[in-house]
């Protein structure tokens, strides 16, 4: 999935969100306009992320903070890991 990204060290983008509704659902949305250099398909499905992308709001797993209804706060980390793998 790295390689969907642009190029950073070591697959890690620090990156600076837009004010305007700081929730999960448009971090996605913003994400797939402007960072995915192609194929979104490979994180997106509809508005949130694959099956087997999880996801981790400051270590905690966005399940338990809300998923896509979670309200951002500044310095909140958000870390995005593929368990899917090929064959």
């Amino acid at each position: 999935m790295a390689e969907l990204m642009p190029e950073r060290d070591a697959g890690h983008t620090d990156v600076a969100f837009p004010a305007i509704k700081r929730d999960i659902r448009n971090l996605l949305k913003w994400i797939k306009q402007n960072l995915l250099k192609e194929r979104p398909e490979l994180f997106m499905q509809g508005e949130s992320v694959r099956p087997g992308i999880l996801v981790l709001i400051n270590d905690a797993d966005w399940e338990l903070m809300g998923e896509l209804d979670y309200k951002l706060q500044d310095q909140d980390n958000v870390l995005f890991i593929s368990t899917l793998h090929g064959g």
